[in-house]
């Protein structure tokens, strides 16, 4: 294959068939009340691997010769490209080993080990453990499965977008992550093949916007620091993918780190999903221009759900705070019996519910007799807790919030 055609992509999706899941295209009527648009969601994370990376990862290995994949198959991942490969060599009884950088969260890594692939942890970044990849690839004699730049990885990714028009043909504009970009070029040449008129957005999250770089010569201030949407924290993108998108992208939205927070939390708290940072950016990208597709039928794909549950807990509960369904109160009082009484019962009296209280007494910035409150309430939204503060004022308590912005969603 020496260039990406649309029939390449159905010969893939024949391959695929019976092989991973035909993952379903949702409509979402939450997010299409909240952003006047029919919203519909390509649910990639319903994949054995959790992730769209399984289609690209089965079509390439199928592509090598049996005397190549006897010798076994290396690949370089943060976490879902070196599952799919390990999942579907496993399947294929290929030797595989997975390079992953040391920040890959521990999800990743053992659902990775669970596929039976040999695990190498090495490198602060993907460049760092590419480098290792290569000299355990030379060294054993193994084949280099590249996880973006390569044509027949990307000739199964796009058969994504083959499935999300057969499903939803009226759809007018797509939201697409992009890191390396090989998801987001072969469901542009499927969909733009099939619809010419729709318009594709890749989404990007800041400081590893280098595919807008790439493409528009868009520069960036990079800041120290990991991201959430680590999947898609590509420092180059791939060359193949640049070729195929430039003339099929409407535009490439860079989202901010909040904006991708914000998306996992609405998929969990409100629809009710588990979506990793990355699976979450296409949402992100509504969140970020939300204007853009107002009153468009609007697909995201939701590419991947590998997450850890601990990061998903501290998520969830920042959201609440967010949200004002969380609130910390700090109440100066005297240090007197029958004070916290008092301020429970006005808290009570508006069926809100006390999580947490700690007593400050030791600093010198506090009066000997007096000690300062620290309380953390569950309310109803941020009506209701500005409510139940000016009644605690009108008690003649000091209050102020550590945290919250009163908003309701």
């Amino acid at each position: 294959m020496t260039s990406l055609t649309f029939a390449d992509i159905q010969k893939a999706q024949a391959l695929l068939r019976d092989v991973i899941i035909e993952t379903p295209t949702l409509y979402s009527p939450y997010l299409s009340r909240v952003f006047e648009s029919p919203i519909f969601l390509k649910m990639e994370n319903f994949q054995e691997t959790s992730s769209f990376k399984e289609r690209g990862a089965y079509v390439k290995l199928k592509s090598l010769p049996n005397l190549v994949l006897h010798k076994g198959v290396i690949a370089v991942s943060a976490g879902n490209h070196g599952q799919a490969v390990a999942y579907h060599a496993q399947k294929l009884k290929i030797p595989a080993t997975i390079v992953m950088p040391l920040f890959t969260p521990p999800t990743k890594v053992g659902n990775t080990e669970k596929w039976g692939a040999r695990v190498v942890l090495a490198g602060q970044t993907l460049d760092a453990s590419q480098k290792v990849a290569e000299e355990i690839a030379a060294k054993e004699s193994l084949t280099f499965i590249h996880p973006y730049d390569d044509l027949s990885v990307i000739a199964g990714q796009g058969t994504i977008g083959l499935e999300m028009l057969e499903a939803q043909p009226q759809l007018e504009a797509l939201l697409i992550p992009v890191g390396g970009g090989g998801l987001c070029a072969g469901i542009a040449v499927a969909a733009k093949t099939l619809k010419p008129s729709l318009k594709i957005y890749g989404v990007e999250v800041e400081g590893y916007a280098s595919m807008a770089h790439a493409l528009y010569h868009r520069n960036e201030v990079k800041e120290a620091g990991g991201t959430l949407a680590e999947g898609i924290a590509v420092n180059h993108p791939g060359v193949l993918p640049q070729t195929l998108l430039k003339d099929r992208l409407e535009d490439i939205l860079v989202v901010t780190e909040e904006e991708v927070e914000r998306a996992v939390d609405l998929f969990v708290r409100k629809l009710n999903m588990v979506v990793e940072g990355a699976g979450a950016a296409g949402l992100a990208g509504l969140l970020h221009a939300p204007s853009l597709f107002k009153h468009k039928n609007v697909g995201i794909v939701v590419s991947g759900g590998n997450i850890d549950a601990r990061l998903i807990s501290s998520i969830v509960m920042r959201g609440q705070i967010h949200d004002g369904h969380f609130t910390f109160l700090r109440i100066d009082v005297p240090d007197v019996p029958g004070v916290l009484a008092r301020i429970a019962t006005i808290i009570a009296e508006h069926q809100s519910n006390i999580l947490e209280v700690k007593h400050q007494r030791l600093f010198y910035e506090i009066p000997i007799k007096k000690t300062e409150l620290d309380i953390m309430v569950e309310t109803r939204g941020g009506k209701h807790i500005k409510i139940i503060i000016n009644d605690l004022k009108a008690a003649g308590f000091e209050v102020t919030t550590l945290r919250g912005q009163f908003i309701d969603v």
